[in-house]
């Protein structure tokens, strides 16, 4: 079997050829976006039986895993029928970083790593991390270049996720998405909104079609406002991308992935569930919960604030939709989905759609004076000094 590359033609009937990254080959050239509380082992499981692609873990921060907390180890960890194991990582010190992922490649925990430079949310950003690293060239390239470096004896690619910089005037992905390939990085992913803008307004797929053209030597995927397979077709119409990565089109709706393998392999079919078939995926999904944490309370808890997602355009009332929300066990569960109208049918555009909060524009919460040069300042480079002596210390 040949290895496919960018220039592989697609076969017969596909939109696009399978999705190389590094030694991985995907047929469906799809990511599932890693999502925190999300894209547990629960949920990329559901997703994984209603479809195919690529399904990342919840993102784990270096020094949590560094520290062997067990929260963070149990992020990455993986069931064995996942394909090819992915785990995205967080820090704003290259030794930490370089760590972490010494211990997933090493310890043979994944098979693929993503480093987080897309984050907009402010107990990151604040610190230097996510969507406001890149913006200091000299920590992004020493970041990037020592977790590929770490992982590259285990022969485990590396990929980036970022977004356009900070804000209009503070943008870093071209810039950012050159420094990745040079460094080898195995594919860059670009969610077309700056952190200013966080979820708000719409994604920009013109600059998803920058990068594209910017960076040729690496899949380009392409990220932001996905809510459908036809969303997805779209983006790769219009920008030329490699694959897309799908965040919140696919919360309570682990079947848009049915969808979207279907649309990539060149087939019409679209899955549009009726209300009983909701509610059976909603008690798999409880008992997939229970199972993961190993206990029914923390399950069930972890599983109302996919509810509305779930329910989303279907007719159910006010109080059945609070007392899902507030669901306490799968005996509970069973009873409230059971007294659902299960004959309800599709209930079409109402069910699709942006999920969640789109937000306003925000001002990011940044270290102060981040803003004022692209290098980085002595105090901050003196606190990752000390950041890596403890690493190599330890």
């Amino acid at each position: 079997m040949t290895t496919p590359t960018l220039e592989t033609p697609a076969p017969d009937g596909h939109v696009l050829p399978p999705l190389r990254i590094g030694p991985h080959s995907v047929d469906t050239p799809v990511v599932l976006a890693p999502m925190a509380g999300v894209t547990n082992s629960a949920f990329r499981r559901l997703c994984r039986e209603h479809g195919a692609g690529l399904y990342v873990a919840e993102m784990v921060t270096s020094r949590a895993l560094v520290a062997r907390n067990e929260e963070s180890l149990r992020i990455v960890t993986f069931e064995p029928d996942e394909a090819v194991r992915s785990a995205q990582v967080y820090g704003v010190d290259p030794a930490t970083v370089a760590a972490a992922v010494k211990i997933i490649a090493g310890e043979d925990r994944a098979d693929h790593i993503d480093l987080n430079f897309g984050c907009p949310v402010p107990k990151v950003t604040r610190k230097g991390g996510g969507a406001a690293l890149p913006w200091k060239t000299e920590l992004f390239t020493r970041i990037v270049g020592a977790a590929v470096e770490a992982a590259a004896p285990y022969g485990v690619p590396v990929t980036i996720k970022m977004r356009k910089g900070i804000d209009a005037d503070h943008e870093t992905y071209l810039e950012a998405g050159l420094l990745a390939e040079d460094l080898g990085v195995a594919a860059v992913a670009l969610h077309a909104r700056t952190a200013a803008e966080h979820y708000s307004g719409h994604a920009d797929w013109a600059a998803i079609a920058e990068l594209k053209r910017t960076v040729t030597s690496i899949p380009v995927l392409g990220n932001g406002d996905i809510w459908s397979a036809e969303d997805a077709l779209e983006m790769v119409r219009t920008t030329g991308c490699d694959g897309v990565v799908v965040g919140r089109g696919c919360q309570g709706r682990p079947w848009l992935f049915h969808d979207l393998a279907a649309a990539f392999a060149g087939r019409s079919e679209r899955l549009q569930p009726g209300l009983a078939m909701v509610a059976e995926t909603i008690y798999r999904h409880g008992e997939l919960m229970v199972e993961e944490f190993g206990e029914e309370d923390r399950g069930v808890r972890e599983l109302r604030k996919h509810m509305a997602w779930y329910l989303k355009g279907y007719p159910v009332g006010g109080d059945a939709r609070r007392g899902l929300a507030m669901v306490s066990s799968l005996v509970e569960l069973r009873t409230l989905l059971d007294a659902l109208d299960l004959e309800a049918p599709y209930p079409g555009k109402a069910a699709e759609g942006t999920r969640g909060r789109q937000g306003t524009p925000k001002t990011p919460h940044l270290p102060e004076g981040w803003l004022d040069s692209r290098e980085l300042d002595e105090t901050f480079r003196a606190r990752l000094a000390e950041a890596e002596l403890a690493v190599s210390g330890g």
